[in-house]
């Protein structure tokens, strides 16, 4: 056979195979699979965004990993900030897919863009002092002494509305050296000594072991902070979305709000 003709019955042999290798790259499945383990090592197949509340940074953080270990094709970013932030956030239509706020009143200013929210933690406040409380704070109402320098959540957060309506009950007035937008920066004024005491959630002086102490204010007193969760109707993925929200509520996701000090719905 003249050698012309078998280079081109080889190419011709060849040229088959080398079409079938980019279909081979586009199978069903969106991640690359490990030789050894068949575990899949690429992208995940849904990315979801998570606006949270600033006061769920910790534990959303635990509860995020967990979830993502149980649903490896699903990987979930959080984006912490003031449950107003979020609200402005949401009305901007920044990409996002669900939603979980510090308090109801935030969620249904947005119920129009949201599903139907479940309540999934309650909160409750203490008085967060400098480690080692050496002012000597005790209640609610030594918070009045205009000596102390205290630094509230602004009025437009939830942890400064719930602040500002237990010390408006009890007759007691605040001046604030600082009003800060969301209740980690509360929180953060006092571990860094630029504040006396604070207000904050029971949950966020419970992540600063060590650094701040905090007070106990009794129930009669206090507020609960409650903690809807809903699917934000832009998402692109709310069958996933719904199935991260309806899992904040199984006893799994439960018990780790539950180690991190939160309270049942």
């Amino acid at each position: 056979m003249a050698p012309h003709l078998t280079r081109r019955r080889a190419a011709a042999a060849v040229l088959p195979a080398a079409l079938l290798l980019p279909l081979a790259a586009c199978g069903s499945d969106d991640s690359a699979k490990d030789a050894g383990t068949g575990k899949a090592t690429g992208s995940p197949r849904v990315s979801l965004t998570v606006l949270a509340a600033a006061s769920l940074t910790d534990v959303f953080k635990t509860a995020g990993a967990a979830y993502e270990a149980k649903n490896p094709g699903t990987r979930i970013t959080f984006s912490f900030a003031g449950s107003q932030e979020l609200i402005a956030q949401v009305r901007q239509g920044a990409p996002a897919d669900a939603l979980v706020t510090a308090d109801t009143k935030s969620m249904d200013s947005v119920k129009a863009d949201t599903a139907a929210p479940a309540v999934i933690a309650r909160n409750r406040l203490v008085i967060a002092t400098v480690e080692g409380n050496p002012h000597k704070i005790d209640e609610l109402k030594d918070l009045g002494d205009p000596k102390l320098k205290v630094v509230l959540a602004a009025p437009e957060v939830p942890a400064g509305k719930y602040s500002q309506k237990i010390l408006d009950a009890q007759k007691i007035t605040v001046k604030p050296v600082s009003q800060e937008p969301n209740v980690r920066a509360v929180l953060s004024k006092v571990e860094l000594g630029e504040a006396d005491a604070g207000l904050v959630y029971k949950t966020d002086a419970a992540s600063a072991p060590g650094k701040v102490d905090a007070v106990d204010i009794p129930d009669a007193q206090n507020a609960i902070a409650r903690y809807p969760a809903a699917v934000l109707k832009q998402s692109g993925n709310t069958e996933a979305a719904a199935a991260f929200v309806a899992w904040l509520s199984s006893p799994e996701a439960q018990k780790i709000l539950r180690d991190a000090g939160f309270q049942q719905p």
